[in-house]
């Protein structure tokens, strides 16, 4: 009787939902909250701006991804053994935090923080890949939107609740100990439910058994390549391209160097410094024999549309991502609207409106399938953006406002009424309902782009592809911004998202067969 619910649809959406918890719960433990805990505890503001280098673990799990598809841990299986053990892992890593004064232990501290993060990206590349291999393409849809909420109401907790129980005044007057080791029993409780109440994935479902060995080394060649491909872009690239456009950004008359110079040297150094650690990795991971690597690529680009698949994901958000590099500024700056008005209206009912726009997206998928979704989804994220084209243009107060009362309600409040402005209302809600719309689609997108033997690796891989745009286009947003203003800006933004919607249009066909039904068997693994 408890298997037949294990395997039903209504159970795979619930683990799915709780896994998505688990994901987002330690992101704020390395961000948000470690830097308010670091402020309380006395350490300076340059130091603090260090800790934000402890993030770094999420943009490199591509490099690791193959060894969990390779290896698998005993008696759990591959995705469920590896997901235990990071889980436990970030359990005891935020025990190893609350036990120590950051301003007493700087140093270990930190290194303890990274290997939270370590861990966190880890159990991302695990989840990521279980919650491809479980759902059957129909389930995908509801499946990536449950997984935002969840993900979404982790980081409410730990970057939101917690602060409120480290509140003095107005709170529980917890210290960031107590509230880490907290966070650490919600992890064990975690890996606790991974062990007895996740659905197991068919045997078949493993990589080829490559040679362990050469798997490892060629994981550190892999490592080293990305270490050397740092140092090009950061000793060589850097100083070189900010020499060659130098003459292009003239100082100010005080001297200082010229703002926008550095925008577009980061900007061009990150561009070299891909193109040179790309082919540098990839001939390290040949020569070195990681296979497990090299065959999921394989796989990969034996697809039919591979190479433009890549191309549409980094499309596909690319006018979206344009637009939201520098709402923050233009909404503060730019039009006027005072932080608290941006805090609620944003922060909090943009928050669940994002999560509204995710579940409405997954159901609404079940319907019209991936390609009509990831279309309609992707035109509503491009005219998202002329909400913000209006604000700019008509500006604060346009379509007037009304005064939010106090209220607390379960996991968010508001202690002192607000003014919300109805237009600002307007374009806020409609770019984070769309934006949960798209993201809900994309995600499940990209699970079925992967094949279930490599899903850890090529699912690790194409996220990271889907980072691209997100990073690139901040230099230039904030150059074009400052040149040609903000109405142009958001109408700019609103053009960048039509190129992700030709290829996308081009794609159709190949898009409409990954849509073919097919369920997981499930058994024990």
């Amino acid at each position: 009787m408890f298997s037949t619910i294990k395997n039903s649809t209504v159970w795979r959406f619930t683990i799915i939902l709780l896994l998505g918890f688990a994901s987002g719960l330690p992101l704020a433990l390395t961000g948000t909250a470690m830097q308010a805990w670091l402020t309380v505890d006395g350490i300076d503001i340059a130091t603090i701006g260090f800790f934000s280098l402890v993030g770094l673990p999420y943009t490199f799990k591509f490099l690791w991804a193959p060894l969990m598809d390779r290896f698998e841990p005993p008696f759990l299986g591959r995705r469920r053994g590896w997901l235990v053990l990071s889980q436990l892992a970030i359990a005891g890593g935020l025990m190893l935090m609350s036990s120590m004064s950051p301003n007493q232990n700087t140093q270990t501290f930190a290194l303890f923080a990274v290997l939270v993060a370590f861990l966190s990206a880890s159990q991302d590349v695990v989840i990521d890949a279980y919650r491809t291999d479980i759902l059957p393409s129909a389930e995908r849809g509801m499946g990536s939107s449950l997984f935002v909420f969840g993900y979404r109401l982790a980081m409410i907790i730990s970057g939101g609740i917690a602060f409120v129980w480290a509140d003095p005044v107005n709170g529980n007057g917890w210290d960031w100990s107590r509230i880490y080791t907290i966070m650490a029993a919600i992890m064990v409780a975690a890996a606790v439910i991974s062990v007895l109440f996740l659905p197991a994935l068919a045997k078949t479902n493993i990589a080829p058994k490559t040679n362990a060995k050469n798997d490892l080394i060629g994981f550190f060649a892999l490592v080293i390549a990305v270490a050397i491909g740092y140092q090009f872009t950061t000793r060589a690239a850097t100083p070189l391209i900010e020499a060659g456009l130098g003459g292009f950004f003239p100082p100010l008359p005080d001297g200082a160097t010229n703002p926008n110079l550095k925008k577009w040297v980061d900007m061009a150094a990150l561009l070299a410094g891909v193109a040179f650690t790309v082919p540098l990795a990839w001939f390290a991971s040949k020569k070195a024999k990681f296979e497990t690597l090299n065959i999921s690529l394989a796989n990969y680009f034996s697809m039919k549309g591979a190479a433009s698949f890549l191309a549409l994901i980094i499309l596909y958000k690319l006018g979206d991502s344009f637009a939201g590099s520098l709402l923050t500024p233009f909404l503060l700056k730019g039009v006027g609207f005072a932080q608290a008005e941006i805090g609620v209206v944003n922060k909090v009912i943009g928050l669940w409106l994002t999560i509204f726009g995710a579940i409405a997206g997954g159901a609404l998928m079940m319907k019209i399938g991936l390609y009509r979704s990831l279309f309609l989804f992707g035109f509503l994220q491009l005219i998202s953006n002329l909400g913000f084209w209006m604000v700019a243009i008509l500006g604060k107060g346009a379509w007037g406002g009304f005064p939010l009362p106090a209220f607390d309600i379960v996991l968010v409040s508001l202690k002192e009424a607000t003014n919300v402005d109805w237009l600002l209302l307007f374009a806020v809600g409609l770019e984070n309902i769309t934006g949960g719309m798209g993201t809900a689609a994309f995600v499940a997108f990209l699970m079925a782009l992967c094949n279930q033997k490599f899903t850890a690796t090529q699912y690790a891989l194409l996220s990271a592809f889907s980072a691209v745009g997100r990073v690139w286009v901040g230099p230039l947003a904030g150059t074009l911004a400052a040149s040609i203003g903000w109405p142009t800006f958001f109408i700019i933004s609103t053009f960048m998202a039509i190129p992700g919607m030709y290829m996308l249009y081009r794609l159709r066909t190949v898009i409409i067969a990954l849509e073919t039904p097919s369920g997981t068997p499930l058994t024990d693994d």
